[in-house]
Protein backbone atom coordinates (compact mmCIF):
# COMPACT_ATOMS: atom_id res chain seq x y z
CA UNK A 1 0.00 0.00 0.00
CA UNK A 2 1.30 3.53 -0.79
CA UNK A 3 0.43 6.05 1.37
CA UNK A 4 0.25 10.05 0.79
CA UNK A 5 3.55 11.81 1.79
CA UNK A 6 3.47 13.86 5.11
CA UNK A 7 5.52 16.34 6.79
CA UNK A 8 5.50 16.26 10.64
CA UNK A 9 7.58 19.75 11.91
CA UNK A 10 8.91 18.47 15.85
CA UNK A 11 8.12 21.51 17.52
CA UNK A 12 10.99 20.24 19.82
CA UNK A 13 13.11 22.53 16.96
CA UNK A 14 10.53 25.51 17.01
CA UNK A 15 10.65 28.40 19.37
CA UNK A 16 9.88 26.92 22.95
CA UNK A 17 8.52 30.68 23.94
CA UNK A 18 5.90 30.33 21.40
CA UNK A 19 4.79 27.04 20.58
CA UNK A 20 1.52 28.24 19.25
CA UNK A 21 3.77 30.45 16.54
CA UNK A 22 5.63 27.03 16.03
CA UNK A 23 2.42 25.25 14.86
CA UNK A 24 1.36 27.96 12.62
CA UNK A 25 4.29 28.27 11.08
CA UNK A 26 3.44 24.71 10.49
CA UNK A 27 0.10 25.25 8.91
CA UNK A 28 0.77 28.44 7.05
CA UNK A 29 3.29 25.85 5.05
CA UNK A 30 0.51 23.99 4.19
CA UNK A 31 1.08 21.15 6.47
CA UNK A 32 -1.14 19.20 8.72
CA UNK A 33 1.10 16.95 10.80
CA UNK A 34 2.97 18.57 14.33
CA UNK A 35 5.22 16.34 15.71
CA UNK A 36 5.54 16.36 19.39
CA UNK A 37 8.30 14.65 21.68
CA UNK A 38 7.56 14.30 25.24
CA UNK A 39 10.71 13.17 27.12
CA UNK A 40 10.39 12.07 30.97
CA UNK A 41 14.46 12.72 31.71
CA UNK A 42 14.88 9.09 32.19
CA UNK A 43 14.59 6.57 28.78
CA UNK A 44 16.18 9.97 27.59
CA UNK A 45 18.22 12.54 29.29
CA UNK A 46 16.05 15.27 28.67
CA UNK A 47 13.05 16.68 29.73
CA UNK A 48 10.14 18.36 27.36
CA UNK A 49 6.61 18.88 26.88
CA UNK A 50 4.04 16.88 28.89
CA UNK A 51 0.15 16.80 28.16
CA UNK A 52 -0.65 20.37 29.02
CA UNK A 53 1.07 21.46 25.73
CA UNK A 54 -0.92 19.33 23.73
CA UNK A 55 -4.08 20.66 24.91
CA UNK A 56 -3.59 23.75 24.38
CA UNK A 57 -2.13 23.25 20.95
CA UNK A 58 -5.00 21.49 19.81
CA UNK A 59 -7.80 23.28 21.67
CA UNK A 60 -6.34 26.64 19.66
CA UNK A 61 -5.39 24.39 16.36
CA UNK A 62 -8.37 21.79 16.38
CA UNK A 63 -7.54 20.93 12.60
CA UNK A 64 -4.07 19.92 13.38
CA UNK A 65 -2.81 16.31 13.32
CA UNK A 66 -1.47 15.88 16.51
CA UNK A 67 2.05 13.00 16.75
CA UNK A 68 2.77 12.51 19.84
CA UNK A 69 6.24 10.72 20.70
CA UNK A 70 6.20 9.71 24.21
CA UNK A 71 10.19 8.68 24.72
CA UNK A 72 8.90 7.09 28.54
CA UNK A 73 10.00 4.32 30.64
CA UNK A 74 6.29 3.99 31.54
CA UNK A 75 4.72 4.95 28.73
CA UNK A 76 1.69 3.00 29.59
CA UNK A 77 1.04 4.91 33.04
CA UNK A 78 0.31 8.40 30.79
CA UNK A 79 -0.95 7.21 27.34
CA UNK A 80 -4.99 7.92 28.84
CA UNK A 81 -3.81 11.46 29.63
CA UNK A 82 -2.28 12.15 26.51
CA UNK A 83 -5.21 10.85 24.81
CA UNK A 84 -7.64 13.05 26.39
CA UNK A 85 -5.39 15.96 25.99
CA UNK A 86 -5.99 15.78 22.19
CA UNK A 87 -3.45 13.71 20.71
CA UNK A 88 -4.06 11.96 16.98
CA UNK A 89 -1.87 9.45 17.06
CA UNK A 90 0.19 8.16 20.43
CA UNK A 91 4.17 6.30 19.86
CA UNK A 92 5.63 4.31 22.09
CA UNK A 93 9.03 2.76 22.62
CA UNK A 94 9.99 -1.22 21.94
CA UNK A 95 12.88 -0.71 24.15
CA UNK A 96 11.54 0.02 27.80
CA UNK A 97 10.11 -3.15 30.22
CA UNK A 98 6.68 -2.61 29.91
CA UNK A 99 3.49 -4.24 28.66
CA UNK A 100 3.86 -2.77 24.61
CA UNK A 101 0.86 -5.17 23.11
CA UNK A 102 -1.24 -3.95 25.78
CA UNK A 103 -0.86 -0.41 25.29
CA UNK A 104 -0.70 -0.55 21.80
CA UNK A 105 -4.29 -2.22 22.50
CA UNK A 106 -5.12 0.86 24.90
CA UNK A 107 -4.82 3.58 22.47
CA UNK A 108 -6.61 2.38 20.40
CA UNK A 109 -9.34 1.68 22.87
CA UNK A 110 -9.00 5.37 23.45
CA UNK A 111 -10.01 6.51 19.92
CA UNK A 112 -6.85 6.99 18.65
CA UNK A 113 -4.21 5.81 16.44
CA UNK A 114 -1.19 3.95 17.19
CA UNK A 115 2.62 4.14 16.36
CA UNK A 116 5.50 1.66 17.68
CA UNK A 117 8.90 3.20 17.69
CA UNK A 118 12.50 1.84 17.78
CA UNK A 119 16.09 3.36 18.61
CA UNK A 120 18.98 3.38 16.12
CA UNK A 121 20.57 0.55 17.86
CA UNK A 122 17.38 -1.70 18.11
CA UNK A 123 17.30 -4.30 15.46
CA UNK A 124 14.05 -3.60 13.03
CA UNK A 125 12.90 -7.14 14.01
CA UNK A 126 12.27 -5.83 17.58
CA UNK A 127 8.91 -4.43 16.22
CA UNK A 128 8.03 -7.16 13.99
CA UNK A 129 5.03 -8.73 16.26
CA UNK A 130 3.74 -5.43 16.73
CA UNK A 131 3.34 -4.86 13.16
CA UNK A 132 -0.57 -5.92 12.79
CA UNK A 133 -1.12 -3.77 15.68
CA UNK A 134 -0.18 -0.56 14.61
CA UNK A 135 -0.86 2.64 12.50
CA UNK A 136 2.87 3.73 12.39
CA UNK A 137 6.34 2.32 12.80
CA UNK A 138 8.99 5.19 13.74
CA UNK A 139 12.61 4.81 13.07
CA UNK A 140 14.55 6.68 14.96
CA UNK A 141 17.46 8.25 12.56
CA UNK A 142 19.65 9.48 16.00
CA UNK A 143 19.53 8.94 19.34
CA UNK A 144 16.17 9.96 20.42
CA UNK A 145 16.68 13.05 23.42
CA UNK A 146 18.43 15.95 21.74
CA UNK A 147 17.49 17.85 18.19
CA UNK A 148 19.90 18.86 15.93
CA UNK A 149 22.44 15.59 15.53
CA UNK A 150 22.77 14.37 12.09
CA UNK A 151 21.39 11.18 10.26
CA UNK A 152 22.35 7.61 10.21
CA UNK A 153 22.53 6.25 7.20
CA UNK A 154 21.77 3.03 8.84
CA UNK A 155 18.18 3.82 9.38
CA UNK A 156 17.51 4.07 5.25
CA UNK A 157 18.40 0.40 5.17
CA UNK A 158 15.00 -0.24 7.84
CA UNK A 159 12.59 1.55 6.57
CA UNK A 160 13.79 -0.43 3.25
CA UNK A 161 12.86 -3.50 5.12
CA UNK A 162 9.74 -2.09 6.97
CA UNK A 163 8.27 -1.53 3.67
CA UNK A 164 9.30 -4.89 2.71
CA UNK A 165 7.31 -6.02 6.08
CA UNK A 166 4.40 -4.19 4.91
CA UNK A 167 4.22 -5.95 1.71
CA UNK A 168 4.49 -9.10 2.47
CA UNK A 169 2.15 -8.87 5.73
CA UNK A 170 -0.71 -7.53 3.37
CA UNK A 171 -0.64 -4.28 5.88
CA UNK A 172 -1.05 -0.60 5.46
CA UNK A 173 0.90 0.90 8.62
CA UNK A 174 2.70 4.07 7.84
CA UNK A 175 6.34 4.33 7.59
CA UNK A 176 7.77 7.41 9.80
CA UNK A 177 11.48 8.80 10.09
CA UNK A 178 12.86 11.16 12.54
CA UNK A 179 16.22 12.99 13.31
CA UNK A 180 18.12 14.54 10.76
CA UNK A 181 16.52 14.52 8.06
CA UNK A 182 16.83 17.80 6.15
CA UNK A 183 16.93 19.04 2.46
CA UNK A 184 19.69 17.38 1.86
CA UNK A 185 18.52 13.62 2.75
CA UNK A 186 14.71 13.93 2.56
CA UNK A 187 14.83 12.53 -1.06
CA UNK A 188 16.83 9.54 0.03
CA UNK A 189 14.58 8.63 2.98
CA UNK A 190 11.45 8.80 0.80
CA UNK A 191 13.16 6.55 -1.70
CA UNK A 192 14.33 3.99 1.01
CA UNK A 193 10.07 3.61 1.86
CA UNK A 194 9.22 6.60 4.51
CA UNK A 195 6.30 8.43 3.94
CA UNK A 196 6.21 10.48 6.90
CA UNK A 197 8.94 12.73 7.66
CA UNK A 198 9.67 14.73 10.89
CA UNK A 199 12.01 17.57 10.57
CA UNK A 200 12.72 19.83 13.31
CA UNK A 201 15.41 21.85 13.06
CA UNK A 202 15.42 22.21 9.08
CA UNK A 203 11.73 22.68 9.10
CA UNK A 204 12.52 25.81 10.65
CA UNK A 205 15.38 27.16 8.93
CA UNK A 206 15.06 26.01 5.84
CA UNK A 207 11.40 24.74 5.35
CA UNK A 208 10.49 25.88 1.83
CA UNK A 209 13.78 23.36 0.42
CA UNK A 210 12.64 20.51 2.50
CA UNK A 211 9.22 20.62 1.20
CA UNK A 212 10.12 21.01 -2.44
CA UNK A 213 12.76 18.31 -2.20
CA UNK A 214 10.16 16.30 -0.75
CA UNK A 215 7.66 16.81 -3.25
CA UNK A 216 10.43 15.89 -5.94
CA UNK A 217 11.00 13.07 -4.31
CA UNK A 218 7.67 11.78 -4.09
CA UNK A 219 6.84 12.32 -7.76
Amino acid sequence: MVNTLEIAPSILGGDHSSLAESVEKIRAAGLRWVHVDVMDGHFVPNLSFGSGVVKALKRRFPEMFFDVHLMLDNPNLYVAQFAEAGSDLISIHVEPDYPVAETLDEIHLLGKKSGIVFNPDTPVGSVADFLPKVDLVLVMSVQPGFGGQPFRESALEKLSALERMRSEMGLSFRIEVDGGVDSSNIGAVIRAGADTIVAGTAFFKDGANLIKNAAIASM
